[in-house]
């Protein structure tokens, strides 16, 4: 989908130029929320990319509302058909692209 030279790729890089992805850290918080998700999700076995996922979209929402969103790029549809992103007191299912 993304090799070399595919229009795939090309588009992708194109995005990402114009601003369009941005790269997300974790603090000390954002970390232990990702623990937290990994063990409420025990059932449905969570990874800590999946979790970075998740928190990067909660702390996105938190900065700035007209960044807030609840989707996720991912080609591992399984496990965010369970997962929920919270926005203060409520939970919001995942909007899965890709």
């Amino acid at each position: 989908m993304l090799s070399p030279n595919s229009t795939g790729a090309d588009r992708l890089r194109d995005f990402i130029a114009r601003g369009g992805a941005t790269v997300w850290t974790f603090d000390a918080a954002s970390l232990q929320r990702a623990f937290a998700l990994m063990e409420e999700y025990a059932d449905h076995p969570m990874d800590l990319a999946d979790a970075s996922l998740i928190v990067a979209a909660e702390a996105l929402a938190t900065a700035a509302e007209a960044l807030a969103t609840p989707r996720v790029f991912t080609i591992d549809r399984q496990g965010f058909q369970t997962y929920r992103i919270r926005r203060g007191h409520r939970s919001v299912k995942v909007e899965i692209l890709g």
